[in-house]
């Protein structure tokens, strides 16, 4: 336990390396592209107009806190969407990172540990791109900003802890067990669903449902995505128990998950 304290320690020593890691990352994404950097702008505004269409203009706003409005529906939706790509992406790239990233490994000084924060950081990078898409369209479709919206840093630092903690879990296990990488894409699919993104939690069905709800504020991801929407779509207090609850359980998996890597690493080289 001493060495996994004083390891955590040294990765500050990487912060460059970590820098330059992910800047080398963001400038592969977009190699070759005409657009470049842009699409981190684009991508985010195209979901939304995507989202608008399918789930806005053809199904329809069923919740009356939309008020029958196709446009405070696909709002609500982007509130979701967009931080869930960011934790969508981080643990399917991060589940990859080490085989891919093989000859890194196999170097007897280079730091491991670093990829999995490179891939939580990059894909953070990107959120936060697409984070002014959001915050324009609060206005333009009809809703106001509030003192709340000052909380976002306090749910995304929770985000990111989280996000890191399923990183290290992932990269370290799928080396060993390469199925993981087929499992994930099919629970991925089923977190999203079983989160409230797409349907919010006062939803006739899940808000009438005692068992749903309990299986939903078991989930904590549910956690971080109402923060989102109660911070930039209702205007209100974020559920700031619950949240707190998730930022420590997402410490402490985040310090388990750092142990599993730490513990797994010397087989690394051997295994990619």
């Amino acid at each position: 336990m001493p060495n996994l304290f004083r390891n955590l320690k040294d990765l500050y020593k990487f912060r460059v390396l970590i820098q330059n890691l992910v800047s080398r990352e963001l400038k592969a994404r977009y190699r070759g592209t005409v657009l470049g950097f842009l699409w981190s702008f684009f991508n985010p505004l195209l979901l939304m107009i995507v989202y608008t269409i399918v789930f806005g203009l053809l199904i329809g706003p069923r919740d009356p806190a939309f008020g029958g409005s196709p446009w405070l529906y696909a709002l609500f939706l982007f509130c979701g969407v967009l931080p869930w790509s960011w934790f969508a992406a981080s643990c399917t790239e991060s589940s990859n990172v080490l085989l891919v990233q093989g000859n890194l490994i196999k170097k007897v000084l280079f730091p491991a540990e670093v990829l999995p924060i490179v891939v939580v950081t990059s894909n953070f990078v990107h959120f936060l791109f697409g984070l002014p898409i959001l915050l324009v369209f609060v206005p333009i479709l009809g809703k106001s900003y509030t003192p709340f919206i000052l909380f976002l840093p306090l749910i995304i630092i929770v985000q990111f802890v989280f996000s890191l903690a399923f990183a290290f879990i992932l990269s370290a296990l799928t080396v060993h067990f390469r199925d993981i990488k087929d499992i994930l894409t099919n629970l991925i699919t089923f977190w999203f669903f079983a989160t409230p993104i797409i349907y919010p939690m006062t939803f006739g069905p899940v808000q009438n449902s005692k068992t749903f709800q309990f299986f939903l504020n078991l989930n904590p991801m549910t956690h971080i995505m109402t923060g989102y929407q109660n911070a930039v779509f209702y205007g209100e207090m974020i559920r700031w128990k619950k949240l707190g609850v998730t930022f420590i359980f997402s410490v402490l998996l985040c310090v388990a998950g750092y142990y599993i890597f730490d513990k797994l690493r010397d087989s690394f080289p051997e295994e990619v």
